[in-house]
């Protein structure tokens, strides 16, 4: 049986400053061609740093979207808009649910510019 901790990043070992699995990283990366063989043990480290820059991004403008709507829960509906408003993001437009995209958002302006809220 698995301990609690395992499941939640939290352990008794220092992982350095990654909270993502590596192994699972590791494995996507394995996983995306047949070409790739072999990983350093540091290609993951930046990877699932990239990951964790790449979720806070999308996460702060999703909750601009929230704050927008005046509402104080971010639903995958925020997250759609801020995919379909932002041109870095282009590559997730597919795979966002079309049906949640405010008409406001799918022909206004798309943004390439950095949003970098408060933290609170």
């Amino acid at each position: 049986m698995r301990q609690a901790g395992t499941y939640s990043g939290i352990s008794g070992r220092n992982n350095g400053p990654h909270s993502l699995p590596l192994a699972r990283i590791k494995r996507i990366m394995k996983g995306s061609s047949d070409e790739v063989k072999m990983i350093s043990g540091e290609a993951p480290i930046v990877f699932s740093k990239a990951c964790e820059l790449f979720i806070e991004e999308i996460t702060k403008r999703s909750w601009a979207m929230t704050v927008q709507g005046k509402r104080r829960t971010l639903h995958k509906e925020d997250v759609a808009s801020a995919v379909v408003a932002t041109d870095v993001f282009d590559f997730l437009v597919n795979i966002v649910d079309s049906d949640h995209h405010p008409s406001s958002f799918v022909n206004s302006e798309k943004s390439t510019d950095i949003v970098i809220l408060p933290e609170t």
